[in-house]
Order: C-alpha cells, then structure tokens, then sequence
C-alpha cells in the first residue's frame, strides 16, 4: 500500500506552461498520474498537450477534481501558490521550487497551521516530490528506476534517493513511496511525519531514511523510531566529512554551535537501534540484510 499518492490522485501542475513545468507535467502524465490540469494565471483557456490550463487553483479544482499540486512556479511567488492551493482545498501540495526566502516559508507554516478546516500536506519546497511505484509520482525523479514493492524511502536529498531506490531495485527489493522532503530549513513535512505513515503501512516492511549535516530532525527522528517503531531502518548521513560553519548543498545541511554534526547523528541512529550505512552504495544490501534476505 502507498502513502499520500495511488491511482486515485488528480495532479494539477500550478506553473505549467513554464518550460519547467511543462516537462516535468508530461513526464508525470507519461509515468501514469492522471494530470487533470494546469495553472497559470492570465493563460486560462490554453492547453499544454491536452491539459487544460486555468486561471486559479480554485477554478482548477472545481472543473476537475483535483486532489494534488505540483508546484514550479519562481522563488518570488512560490509561497503564494503554496497557500492558493490550500486555501482552495487541494489536499496535497508539493513544492519543487528551490530558493523560497525563509521568510515567505515561514509564512507558509503559519498560514497551514491556522486554517485547519482545509488541512494540507506540504511536501517540500526544494524536493524531488513523491512517487508510489507503479500508481503516480509527482516529482521529477526518474520514474523507470522505481519497483513497486514494500520499502519505505524518506530523504533530505534528492540525488541520494534516487541512489537509494536504484540500490533497492539492484538487489530486488521495491519500494512501498518514496518521499523527498528537500533540504531547506523551513518544510512541510518531517522525517517523523513521513516515519508515521511507513510505521501505520502494513505493506510497508521497512524504510530507509536519508538525513544531512545540520539541524537535529534525525536525532528527533531516531528518537521517535526508538520509541515507536518496530520495522526495520536502515539510515545514512550525508556530509560527513564537511568543515564545521560551512555550507553543503542544502541551505540546512550547515553545523553551527557544533550541533548537527554527522557523528551526532549517527550516533543517535545507533542508539536506537537503526541499521546504519557507511555508504548511499551499500544502502540496498543493507536493507536487505535488516530483513534477513
């Protein structure tokens, strides 16, 4: 079984007719999501290969039913679209987009927070998005490389969870979803959000869970994994071997204060109990040893 997106999702890609979101939209669509529209304000009307184009996610989701977003729309105006689609009752939003001030993110939190009668998930911003092998992504990882199967993946890092899948597929074991939470220090959803989800899932028989230099969401995560969970993790930090003070990549993959090092987090992985991988290319075999294949 499959966590937030199945056969049931209707994609609407706000920032379509972008060259961005026009690609990316007809490689969901050729994945097998339904995407049931577009949106790009002033363009109401047109159509991009057959998508109907809107001029709002309201009206989008009025014509069409849809239940899911798919966000490419520029840094500036990012955060707008994020709360147009939920105001508007889409209750799944993923936002590609990389380079949203925190302060706009920050808004965001708020906004989500105090309209609880339209509840959305945010996944993202700066993500690859969410796929559920075999039913729907809505994202821009390489949809071939996935297997349908029963292996949870959460990640900080886009790159390495396709090398995590890849390894996966390697040593024939699929994937249940595989959600790309993106590295920015302001996001939608956590690792623990994601972790609750794989942990309720009773097809989902393990997961691996990617984390990054800076913050303590895994120290967090594995400390809600000693508590409440009893399937198999197998976890990989990445950065391990960057200079305390600068940054890596993600804008927060950075250790301040001496907090948020890779050490901490593996030594908070160990402890409770998850498998951790020296290398993203030993991340299948050790998933496949976790459950004694």
């Amino acid at each position: 079984m499959a966590i937030w997106v199945d056969n049931d999702t209707r994609l609407l890609v706000q920032g379509i007719t972008g060259k961005e979101g026009t690609f990316h939209a007809l490689g969901c669509r050729d994945y097998g999501t339904k995407v049931v529209a577009g949106v790009t304000p002033g363009k109401g009307g047109e159509s991009v290969e057959g998508i109907p184009v809107y001029d709002s996610v309201a009206e989008a989701r009025e014509a069409t039913g849809a239940n899911a977003t798919m966000i490419f729309v520029p840094p500036p105006f990012a955060a707008d679209a994020i709360m147009e689609a939920a105001a508007a009752g889409i209750e799944l939003v993923v936002c590609i987009t990389e380079g949203i001030p925190v302060n706009d993110m920050l808004k965001v939190k708020a906004f989500l927070r105090d309209n609880p009668d339209k509840p959305a998930r945010l996944i993202g911003p700066n993500c690859p998005g969410i796929i559920s092998p075999g039913m729907a992504k809505i994202g821009i990882m390489p949809g071939h490389i996935h297997k349908k199967g029963s292996i949870g993946v959460v990640s900080r890092s886009g790159t390495l969870t396709y090398e995590a899948v890849w390894q996966l597929s390697n040593v024939g074991l699929g994937q249940s979803t595989c959600v790309g939470i993106g590295g920015d220090p302001v996001n939608g959803t956590n690792f623990i959000d994601v972790l609750e989800q794989f942990n309720a899932d009773p097809e989902t028989e393990g997961v691996i869970m990617i984390g990054e230099i800076g913050g303590n969401a895994e120290e967090n995560a594995a400390e809600w994994i000693q508590a409440n969970c009893r399937k198999p993790i197998v976890g990989f930090i990445a950065g391990r071997t960057a200079p305390p003070g600068r940054r890596m990549g993600h804008a927060g993959a950075i250790i301040s204060g001496g907090k948020g090092t890779a050490e901490e987090k593996l030594e908070a992985m160990r402890a409770a109990g998850i498998h951790v991988s020296e290398s993203p290319a030993s991340l299948g075999e050790t998933m496949a040893r976790a459950l004694g294949k």
